[in-house]
């Protein structure tokens, strides 16, 4: 296997300096300061205009050589999946530390984490295919998304069509019974665009109860009109998996199903309208072998309302986003109830550029929920030039998270919820710097901190069985990213990302800790793709994890497709060292696998 993937990467290096008769292009890729942004404010921005810390990752060169949008994000070191089964199924995401619960999930910009439990944020009813990328924020984000954007936030995108019509048809097989299936039909013209895409992922698991079965279906129709492009897009998933050890020493089984809608509108030049709504359902069973002994069924929905606009005025190039948000889900449980909480806020968000090639940003939010509670939370942010390639940051934000209803009501013979949990908030401080030695270089540096208060976890006594939901008084966490960017062609780019996490709380009298302390005190990914002018698609990673009061492990990865014609063979190995590991504790990840097939293209884009 080391000489396989030695191979592999001495072929990706060699062909980024072959000569070129092309199927790609191979001309200079643009500068790396040019790419665009969508995460971090609400209009799209270049990367030298972002003043936070964020990431840009892309899914269609990637489409044959990554295994999912948990493939995607392990490319950025500040953010740690917390997987526990292939297929969709079950990937926590944290950032920069934190609790998987205090990052937010967003599709174009609309909110899509699970009011039931935060274990169902990544639980996406969008084929991964269908995606043109993912941006990450590192850092809190509340001043903009609200609720849940403690540490982080995470804005996966669909993909437009090109201009004609194109048929993606792929089919594949694997390690451990893997079957995989999926189709991508496009259409677009001058005015309107349609997208429909499907795919399912089966596999017998890697042991016992831990098989699987994934769909996943969506539709994105685009309309340009008087007002502008209307956007519609509808999607729909069902997973159902066993989950041996996901929640104890249980051999448990699951099922869940998600239909999520949502409809963009602008008004004019200023102002845009969306609407989205969300329904999830959760099937529960202990005892997979004993359906009758536990069981647990829950509907889960959300509704979500954003008006936004911007004004632009002359006055130091300044611009002015303001808002409006509204938000209400509910939940019918068998176990923890029925239940409803709706929320609203108003935002806005002042911009000014500086005299002397900088920018700061001033940031105020306030978010008023049922019953009378409210939150104030402000932000701010600067940049600033020295000279024409090195850009200093900074950044002070809060951010809050309302307790799931898992959190505040569930109960079952290992997990207890609390009623009175208070909600989460913390205050983030970061300092860092973009350096552009070239226009396809980049590297970044970023030093922050977080200081939280009411951390929801779940904690115990050595000599209890249950854990049980309580409030943290205090917690927080420092540390440093590390990253560089080099994309030498159109196609090629070369990824290394490091983050080192640091953390302290109030002393829990004994007790451990299940989720707030499981991060990775240092974690450190090497990532190259590129799509070679022979028609050759290569994907090498390294990534090498030291998690908090854990061991260190590497693992690599290898995948390579060729793209040429019509028929696009392709070869996904994953965990080619067999390393042996958990990312949740008790849960093991799976050996060495192989993953494999062909994917074929018909249209005329």
């Amino acid at each position: 296997m080391k000489k396989l993937f030695a191979a592999a990467m001495f072929t990706a290096f060699a062909g980024a300096q072959a000569p070129a008769q092309q199927s790609v292009p191979q001309s200079a890729s643009p500068s790396v300061q040019e790419s665009v942004v969508v995460i971090g404010t609400l209009d799209p921005v270049t990367e030298s205009q972002s003043q936070r810390s964020t990431t840009t990752l892309d899914v269609q060169p990637v489409r044959l050589t990554a295994d999912g949008i948990p493939s995607l994000l392990r490319d950025d070191a500040s953010v740690d999946i917390e997987q526990r089964g292939g297929g969709g199924v079950q990937n926590d995401v944290s950032i920069r530390g934190s609790s998987y619960e205090q990052t937010l999930i967003l599709v174009n910009g609309l909110r899509i984490n699970d009011s039931q439990t935060s274990h169902f944020n990544l639980d996406i009813p969008i084929p991964f295919e269908a995606l043109s990328g993912a941006s990450v924020l590192h850092g809190a984000g509340s001043t903009l998304y609200g609720s849940d954007a403690v540490s982080g936030v995470v804005n996966l995108t669909t993909a437009r069509p090109q201009q004609g019509w194109q048929l993606r048809l792929r089919a594949g097989g694997g390690s451990f019974g893997g079957n995989t299936q999926s189709a991508v039909a496009s259409f677009a013209n001058r005015r309107w665009s349609e997208q429909l895409a499907g795919g399912r992922d089966f596999s017998d698991g890697f042991m016992a109860d831990r098989d699987y079965r994934s769909e996943e279906t969506s539709s994105e129709t685009r309309y340009d009109s008087r007002l502008g492009e209307t956007d519609l897009l509808l999607g729909m998933s069902d997973r159902a998996y066993g989950a041996a050890g996901y929640y104890g020493d249980y051999p448990s089984w699951e099922r869940t199903k998600g239909w999520f809608s949502a409809i963009q509108q602008p008004l004019g030049q200023k102002m845009q309208a969306a609407l989205s709504y969300r329904r999830h359902t959760d099937q529960f069973v202990l005892y997979r072998t004993d359906p009758a002994a536990y069981e647990n069924n829950h509907i889960d929905t959300s509704w979500q309302g954003v008006l936004r606009r911007r004004d632009n005025f002359s006055w130091q190039n300044a611009s002015l986003d303001s808002g409006l948000d509204i938000n209400a889900d509910q939940i019918d449980s068998s176990s923890l109830g029925r239940h409803g909480r709706n929320r609203g806020a108003g935002y806005l968000n002042l911009h000014l550029d500086t005299d002397r090639r900088g920018a700061v940003t001033l940031g105020l939010r306030e978010e008023i929920f049922s019953g009378g509670q409210q939150v104030f939370v402000p932000s701010f942010t600067a940049d600033q030039y020295l000279g024409e390639s090195f850009k200093l940051r900074a950044a002070i934000s809060r951010g809050f998270r309302i307790a799931t209803y898992t959190d505040l009501y569930y109960n079952d013979p290992a997990n207890q919820g609390n009623p009175n949990l208070k909600p989460e908030s913390a205050w983030s401080y970061e300092g860092g710097f973009d350096w552009y030695p070239t226009a396809q270089w980049r590297i970044s540096a970023t030093g922050y901190t977080s200081q939280q208060s009411n951390v929801i976890d779940y904690v115990r006594s050595s000599s209890q069985s249950i854990w049980k939901a309580e409030n943290l008084t205090h917690v927080q966490l420092s540390g440093a990213e590390l990253s560089a960017e080099w994309r030498p062609r159109n196609g090629q780019r070369l990824l290394i990302s490091l983050t080192t996490v640091n953390g302290s709380r109030d002393s829990y009298n004994g007790f451990q800790s299940k989720y707030a302390f499981n991060f990775p005190s240092q974690n450190a990914s090497v990532t190259y793709d590129a799509q070679l002018h022979c028609g050759l698609t290569l994907r090498e990673r390294i990534r090498v994890v030291n998690r908090y009061e854990g061991t260190l492990y590497p693992v690599i990865d290898s995948s390579l497709a060729y793209q040429r014609w019509r028929v696009h063979p392709y070869l996904q190995m994953t965990n080619l060292n067999d390393a042996s590991y958990q990312e949740v504790i008790g849960v093991q990840m799976p050996g060495r696998a192989f993953a494999g097939g062909l994917e074929i293209v018909l249209g005329n884009h």
